[in-house]
């Protein structure tokens, strides 16, 4: 067996010191995906960016610093470790890394949230134009090397009305887009060739929701998004025999805005 998590950190150091550390030591993980870490290693506790048992890479944001950033964590050595997805706006951006271990690729990605009608948004779409052909391109290659692919991450995009416990409200909000949950089909349809590993294991319900906002009563209420996604080739998906949300027990127990979502695979 081979447990994955993905989860978005919103701020490393300022997680590290509300629980993330004790929950990454006590965890079952063999690969952890973070997103959102917003800083660069020498930023970072020795503690924090090199923690006992883990092989850590880290892409940080070079264009924006102290935004986005992307890390993996893995029980084993890397055997390649690449930045970027070959888009020169996006190189140094802290979006996506990925890295090879032993018949697996897995990536960590942080697709960029948007804003309706301004400059972000547009940039959000950028980023999805280019990034669809590459996903498509690397389960190619990996295919005809014998590899399997996942992508896991904050993708920012609530893919269906199941997606998104007020999604009646969100129509016209980035995040839930018309064209921005049509480009999702296309990533888990035969163009794209992924799957929503989490909504294969949990078909027909609501949710299981990732993130909610410190606004409000979002979190007690549980009206939340579920935009952290394991993205797997199939033949890894058919592996997957258990998925869940690592929800914390009450509100002054979370240490991000979004909960760690965890996939143990039949490897």
């Amino acid at each position: 067996m081979i447990t994955v998590t993905t989860v978005n950190v919103n701020g490393l150091r300022a997680a590290a010191k509300k629980g993330y550390a004790e929950w990454l030591a006590a965890g079952p993980a063999d690969i952890v995906c973070l997103q959102e870490v917003r800083a660069e290693e020498d930023q970072l506790p020795e503690a924090v960016r090199a923690p006992e048992g883990w092989h850590a890479v880290y892409a940080p944001s070079r264009t924006a610093r102290g935004r986005a950033g992307v890390a993996l964590l893995t029980r084993r050595e890397p055997e390649e470790v690449r930045v970027g997805f070959g888009e020169p706006e996006f190189a140094d951006a802290g979006r996506y890394l990925e890295a090879d271990l032993p018949g697996l690729t897995v990536a960590s990605l942080y697709l960029p949230s948007g804003e309706t009608g301004t400059p972000r948004q547009d940039e959000k779409e950028r980023f999805m134009a280019a990034f669809l052909p590459y996903l498509t391109a690397l389960r190619q290659r990996a295919a005809a090397a014998g590899r399997e692919v996942l992508v896991c991450g904050d993708w920012n995009i609530a893919h269906t009305e199941a997606d998104l416990k007020n999604w009646r409200t969100n129509r016209r909000n980035a995040g839930f887009l018309p064209e921005e949950r049509a480009w999702l089909s296309r990533v888990f349809g035969d163009e794209g060739g992924y799957v929503d590993v989490m909504r294969a294991l949990h078909p027909g319900q609501d949710g299981p929701y990732s993130w909610w906002t410190y606004r409000g009563r979002a979190f007690d209420t549980d009206a939340g998004w579920r935009i952290d996604y394991h993205a797997a080739t199939p033949g890894l998906a058919r592996r997957a025999v258990k998925g869940y949300v690592e929800r914390a027990a009450s509100y002054d127990q979370r240490w991000s805005d979004h909960a760690p979502v965890t996939v143990v695979y039949d490897h």
